[in-house]
This record gives structure tokens, sequence and C-alpha cells, in this order.
């Protein structure tokens, strides 16, 4: 039992030991290992570390070589730039050098030209003094000599010439013949139109005056703004009067008037819209008249905007004659003196028509209505020989062909019979033209109408371009332009109006 005892601690002790030296050797084992990669980490970091060191040696060397390179570059342009700039100066001395030397040039031939030009004179001066030291003559009685010689001479030729002239006279005597023969006629005498500077538009009843006037007086006001012409309403029953010194304005404010008038819708709005159709009616009109008056006179072939520019003459006045209703007369007549003298009826019939042509555009246009006449004419390729028959009739141009002197005989006989033309309306019409002229030449002036026979204008401004306060001054800086540089019987009165109109459409 002992002994077994014994056994059982000596087995003990023996695994104690052995369990001891076991634990050891992992424990050593394990250290050794967490040594290792511990070693193992440094040696990994120093390693990164040199390659770290290297790259960034590397790239400060390849900064370094880069700005290197720039500075040898920019080295060089500044270089160049240099070479550049002494080429230049060089050139400009060269080419300074090169200047002077022609100018040396110049100077000296200039002095030799002047030497040999007082040379020659001097020498001129030597043998007229021989010649006449020669001939024992001055120079004046040398002349005398010597026309004397020529006219002997060629008196043969004189006789010829002078024959030659008189028979060319007796030419020109003829054509004048002619020329006194067509206008002759300017005795004739015929029945006068009669034109107003008003028109009078009827109305169904005194309750459309009230209508037309509006609350306040804001219809008529708005028709006045778009037509420029005054709207008289009166104790007259039953009509209206339009008054203005354009008969475009008038006509266009009469259809306007009418068509409010047949629709009963009267507002500002409906207004302008009339107005619009009044002006496109107009345009309809003035293109009728022009086809009608060609063919009452018998022309055809002519383009449709020049039949335009001449309807537009049915509404335009000289000293209160109709210019389209003169115009055809003038066509009539020449037909008839061209048929009796034997000259070109066709040309004298259309260049009577054309005649007056330019004073369609002549308020739009720069120049004289002949050359304005002229240039449409032109434009519209119609024949030279009409050109030079219409453009002498107020004896601008010399008279040409015979024609042309007819075209001013009927000219003159519808101008001048008793009756057919009034000065002092032409100068009235000239007047009011020349007042809104001075008025819409101001930036701010959208436009302006002359009303009340001068004494008033209305002017309507944009509003973007001034205010209340610049309206005041431009009111004023007007009138002080009316006085120093037009006149006028009386006073005018300046009516500046400003209105701002906001506009959106609901969609």
């Amino acid at each position: 039992m002992i002994g077994y005892v014994l056994l059982g601690v000596t087995a003990l002790l023996l695994g104690v030991a052995a369990g001891y030296l076991v634990r050891r050797n992992l424990a050593k084992n394990q250290l050794s290992t967490a040594e290792g990669q511990a070693a193992k980490m440094l040696a990994e970091a120093e390693a990164k570390s040199k390659e770290m060191t290297l790259q960034a040696k590397e790239q400060a060397m390849q900064v370094l070589e880069e700005a290197k390179k720039s500075e040898q570059a920019r080295e060089e342009k500044l270089l160049l730039q240099e070479q550049r700039v002494e080429k230049r100066v060089e050139q400009a001395e060269k080419q300074n050098e090169e200047v002077e030397a022609e100018k040396r040039k110049l100077l000296q031939k200039a002095e030799e030209i002047r030497a040999i030009r007082e040379e020659s004179e001097k020498l001129r001066q030597e043998e007229a003094s021989r010649l006449e030291a020669v001939a024992q003559l001055s120079k004046e009685e040398a002349a005398v000599q010597m026309f004397r010689l020529v006219e002997e001479e060629s008196k043969e030729a004189l006789v010829k010439r002078m024959s030659k002239l008189e028979n060319e006279a007796h030419d020109e005597l003829e054509k004048r013949s002619l020329s006194i023969m067509a206008t002759v006629i300017q005795k004739y005498s015929r029945s006068h139109v009669s034109e107003f500077t008003t028109t009078t538009v009827s109305i169904p009843s005194d309750e459309i005056k009230g209508k037309i006037i509006g609350k306040e007086g804001r219809n008529i006001r708005a028709l006045e703004k778009e037509t420029g012409v005054e709207i008289i309403v009166d104790d007259t029953p039953e009509s209206i009067v339009i008054s203005g010194f354009d008969p475009v304005r008038r006509e266009i404010a009469r259809i306007a008037l009418e068509k409010l008038i047949s629709d009963g819708r009267i507002h500002p709005a409906r207004i302008e819209e009339a107005v619009e159709e009044g002006k496109k009616e107009i345009d309809q009109k003035i293109k009728e008249a022009g086809e009608a008056a060609a063919y009452d006179a018998g022309i055809a072939g002519l383009h449709p905007k020049l039949l335009y520019i001449l309807g537009r003459l049915r509404y335009r006045y000289s000293y209160k004659q109709n210019v389209l209703l003169h115009s055809l007369e003038v066509s009539y007549l020449a037909g008839a003196l061209a048929a009796e003298l034997g000259a070109d009826v066709a040309c004298a019939k259309k260049a009577g028509l054309l005649h007056d042509i330019g004073k369609a555009v002549d308020h739009e246009i720069e120049g004289t209505h002949v050359k304005i006449g002229m240039r449409i004419l032109e434009k519209f390729s119609i024949g030279q020989n009409v050109i030079d028959a219409m453009k002498c009739h107020h004896d601008e141009y010399p008279h040409q062909t015979i024609e042309s002197f007819i075209v001013t005989a009927a000219d003159a006989l519808s101008a001048a019979r008793p009756g057919a033309r009034k000065e002092t309306a032409e100068k009235y019409i000239k007047r009011l033209e020349e007042l809104e002229a001075l008025i819409n030449s101001f930036p701010e002036v959208e436009k302006s109408y002359a009303i009340q026979a001068g004494r008033e204008v209305r002017i309507f401004v944009n509003p973007g371009k001034t205010d209340d306060l610049g309206a005041m001054k431009l009111a004023r800086d007007i009138a002080k332009r009316i006085e120093e540089e037009l006149k006028y019987p009386g006073e005018i009165k300046v009516n500046v109006f400003r209105e701002t109109r906001a506009v959106e459409y609901a969609r």
C-alpha cells in the first residue's frame, strides 16, 4: 500500500515536472513568434520609408528639372523678342535713311527744274528781243499783222460758217413756232374745283354725339389723338365736323367715325380698331384711284407700285387744286395738243399724267418734286422720252423735244385757268407742315398734330424716353423753338401728352 502511494506521488511529481517543461517550451515558442513578427514589421517599415524617401527625391529632382526648362524657355523667348525689336529698329533706321536720301534727291531735282525754268525764260526773252529787232515790230504790232493775215485766209470759211448758222437758226425758229402754237391755248378756261379743309359727317341722332364725346370727353380725345384732326361737336343737329389740313387724316377720321356710328360700340379700344380699319381702307382707295386715273387717261402697263404712288395724289393739293385731277387734265390736254401738232400722242399723255408724280412723296424725300419724279420714273423703267417730256414743265431743264413744250403748255393751261388755284391755301398748309416737322425733330416726340388752323399743337411723347417733369420742359423747349424759327400770326398753344399704357394677355 505504501508502495502504491509512493508510486502515485512519484508519478504526480513526474507529471508536474513534465507539464512545467512543456509549458515553458510553449511560452518560449510564443515569445519567439511575437518577436519575429515585430522584427518583420520593423523591417517592412524601414523598407517603405526608404522607398518614400527615394520617391520624394525623384519628385524634387523632376520639379527642379521642369523649373530649369521653364526658365530656359523664358530666356529664349526674351532673347527672340529682343532680336525682333533690334531688327525692327534697324529696318526703321534704314527706311529713315532711304526717305532722307529720296528727299535730298527730290530737292536736288527741284533746284535743277527751277534753274532750267529760269534759263528757258531768259532764252525766250532774248529770242523775243531778237525777233523784234529783226522784224522792226513790237509784240502787239506783230499780233495785229498775224490776225489780219489769218482773217484774209479764212474769209471763205467764215462765209460758209455764217450760212450754216443761218440754216440752224431757221430750224430753231421753226421749233419755236410749234411751242408758241402750244402756249397760245393757255387762254382756254374751264370750271374750277373747290376744296375745303373740313368734312361733315352725318349722324342718325343727337344721342350719338354723347357717345362720341364719351365720359369726360375721353372718346373724342382718343379719336383726335389717333387721327390728328379736330372733331367739332356743336349745336348743329345730326352732324359732326372734322377739321384738319391733311386730307388723308380727315378721310381716315371720317371712315372711323362712320364705322363707330354704325357699330354703336364707342370706346377708346374700339376707336383704335376703327382708325386702323380706316387706314387700310384708305390704302385700298389710293390703289383704286391710281388704277382709275390710268384707265381714264388710256395708259396701260404701269407697275402696280407706280399706280399706288399715283393714287396718293388724290389726297395731295397744290394751291388748293387736287393734284390727281390736275394730272388727268394735263394728260388730256397734252394728248389733244400732240395730236394737233403731229407729235407723239402716247408719250405726251403719259408724261402729262406722271409729270407731278414726285408730289406724292416730296414730303418724305429730299429734293424738288421734278427730281423726285424723275427718280421714280427711272426706277420703274419708264421710257426716257417720257422723262424728257415731263422734267421740263417748270423750266428746270432745257426743252429737248416738242413733247416737253406740249406738257409745259398743258400744265400751265390746267394750273393758270381762273379759280384753279389759291396761293393762300398752299401757304397755310405749308406753314402747318413746317410746324409739325419742327416738333417731330425732338427725339422724345412720338407723333404730333397741328389743329385749330395751326393755333394749337398736340404732341404725344414716348413715356419711356421722358418723365412728367421732362414733358413740361419739352413743352417749353418746343414753344421756344417755334418762336425762334417759324413765322405765325397770333399765338400757338403747345399741348404735350404723356400716357403710360400696360398691356397683358390672359391665356
